[in-house]
């Protein structure tokens, strides 16, 4: 199993050299082709303008949202230039996240950052991680804007006995293939000890029957289940956090597990997330 596409997420404003290095190496190490995409919607139009200055304002934002587009393809290719010889680039004049949702079926993988729209409301020109994992239908990897390299040696399963782990941990076997170990680890919430092992073990097997060199481990829950799980990656030296993407309900957007949503707020490591 590996990565034979992957698409890249490309900011118009905010910083992408991490996430284009990790896209690169994971080009080079999987020989896979990389899409990049970027996408913004138009400016809404201002209402209290006159019909004539508002047409202006709205070419003016248009012509303003082309060129970042162009200047964010020229920073994508010479990013990649000499690492990986099939790229593609993909935009479109509207909301990112349905855009990369709709073009996810040509990828393996999404791969994107974190940026100042994980504190914004503003979905109209922003990427929101959370919007699109409720759509993709694919994984998408985060890449903290500091991260300088994902080694994946060593890579946290966050298990819960749910189908969007299961999911995960499938997700993520082309990288788990090529670490020199994965921990497979689950917070008992549920005060059942013997049936949290029992379930990590039948992972590690399943696992290990994959080729995948994994051991087990079982917490207690200590406060919150996210800030409990980046401690364990902190000390098992894991820079992939691998896990469920767990949604309640839906109101207008996706709106995500407590766990899911502490998950993205952590910019220590990169995560691999699945629903």
């Amino acid at each position: 199993m590996s990565y034979a596409s992957l698409m890249v997420h490309v900011d118009l404003d905010y910083r992408n050299d991490a996430r284009l290095k990790v896209a690169g190496d994971l080009a080079e190490r999987f020989k896979a082709r990389i899409i990049g995409i970027a996408a913004q919607a138009e400016v809404t139009p201002v209402y209290y303008a006159d019909s004539y200055s508002s047409a202006f304002i709205a070419e003016r934002d248009l012509a303003d949202i082309k060129q970042r587009m162009q200047q964010a393809e020229e920073r994508f290719r010479t990013a990649l230039s000499g690492r990986v010889k099939d790229i593609e680039w993909r935009t479109a004049i509207e909301r990112p996240a349905p855009f990369i949702a709709e073009q996810s079926r040509a990828a393996d993988l999404i791969i994107a950052g974190k940026t100042a729209s994980d504190d914004k409301l503003d979905l109209s020109d922003q990427f929101d991680p959370s919007d699109l994992l409720g759509r993709a239908g694919r994984p998408l990897l985060l890449v903290p804007h500091d991260v300088d390299a994902l080694k994946a040696e060593r890579i946290l399963i966050a298990w819960k006995d749910a189908s969007e782990a299961r999911r995960a941990v499938f997700d993520a076997l082309p990288l788990l293939q090529l670490s020199q170990k994965a921990i497979v680890v689950a917070i008992d919430e549920d005060n059942d000890p013997q049936l949290a092992n029992r379930n990590v073990a039948d992972v590690v097997a399943w696992l290990g029957h994959h080729g995948v060199n994994a051991a087990g481990r079982v917490e207690r829950l200590h406060g919150h289940a996210a800030e409990q799980l980046d401690k364990v990656a902190a000390e098992e030296d894991a820079d992939l956090l691998v896990a469920g993407a767990y949604g309640h309900s839906k109101l207008r957007e996706w709106i995500l597990g407590g766990v899911t949503h502490d998950l993205l707020k952590q910019t220590s490591r990169c995560h691999l997330l699945s629903h």
